[in-house]
């Protein structure tokens, strides 16, 4: 639909960023499955641990320093087991982020920790996740009207931990521990848009979005984001009104393309809604 508009190369340069150097991968089962910013790391050990099961070493992955997360014995964690394994350290480590005061915003929400072929070895709170690097998993929902003249917008609650205010696609959201990416498409669109995927017209795959980027959750750019953003398109009959089910939404908007692009070159969307919008335009 048209030339690149210029805004999108700056926003792709800053969504798909190198890892910056102070950052060691963070290992489980001598398997890379995030990262840790040296600050960060400092100020766990040098933070009282006793009795928190976890211990946090230094040690080589693959040429260069890493972060190897063991328990009290020094033995790599397993996953799957019961206490003491990846998923009760990972949640140990969190808890020794938020009392040291390096973690995000706390969430009470589990969320799956993968290693780089995509396996699942354990879970860790939502809070951690950017402070640990984790990679994540998110959908999106572009909602068109049936004509495809307009798009369904939301805009983030102004209570958001992350862009609050800022507008969104129609929905937006992590994949949890316990979802598969079309479980989590469905929880999200009821969650946020008060709609049942069943009410949407001709919903189907639209691609992938991928951001590695600084995160400023547990301290200024100490956080780094990974995630791999699966979007999907589908229109809303003219009976249908978004509903916000959560209290994440302020507001819902309609609006014809033009006006869409307009706040995209302003900047009022979303990092991630504004690459998963430029795809959709085939940008």
């Amino acid at each position: 639909m048209g030339a690149a508009p210029d805004w999108l190369a700056r926003a792709r340069q800053q969504a798909c960023q190198p890892w910056p150097a102070q950052r060691w991968p963070l290992l489980l089962q001598g398997r890379p499955i995030g990262s840790l910013d040296a600050r960060i790391a400092d100020k766990i050990l040098s933070f009282p641990t006793s009795g928190n099961g976890v211990q946090l070493l230094k040690t080589e992955h693959d040429g260069q320093p890493a972060w190897q997360l063991t328990g009290p014995s020094g033995t790599p964690g397993q996953a799957g087991g019961p206490a003491g394994d990846g998923t009760a350290w990972l949640n140990a480590l969190a808890q020794l982020l938020r009392r040291a005061g390096c973690c995000g915003p706390w969430r009470d929400e589990q969320v799956a920790v993968c290693d780089a072929q995509g396996r699942r070895l354990a879970r860790v709170e939502r809070g951690a996740l950017r402070v640990l690097g984790v990679a994540t998993q998110a959908v999106h929902l572009v909602g068109c009207t049936p004509d495809g003249a307009r798009l369904w917008l939301q805009q983030r609650a102004a209570n958001k931990p992350t862009h609050p205010g800022a507008w969104d696609t129609l929905m937006g959201g992590l994949v949890a521990a316990a979802d598969s990416v079309e479980q989590a498409l469905a929880r999200e669109t009821w969650e946020e848009a008060g709609l049942r995927l069943a009410q949407l017209h001709d919903l189907r795959p639209g691609g992938q979005v991928l951001l590695a980027h600084p995160s400023d959750e547990g301290g200024p750019g100490c956080g780094w984001m990974a995630e791999r953003v699966w979007w999907f398109r589908a229109a809303l009959a003219p009976a249908l009104q978004p509903q916000n089910q959560d209290g994440e939404v302020q507001a819902f908007a309609c609006l014809p393309h033009a006006q869409v692009q307009q706040r995209l070159a302003a900047g009022a969307f979303t990092p991630e809604a504004a690459l998963v919008l430029a795809d959709f335009y085939g940008w």
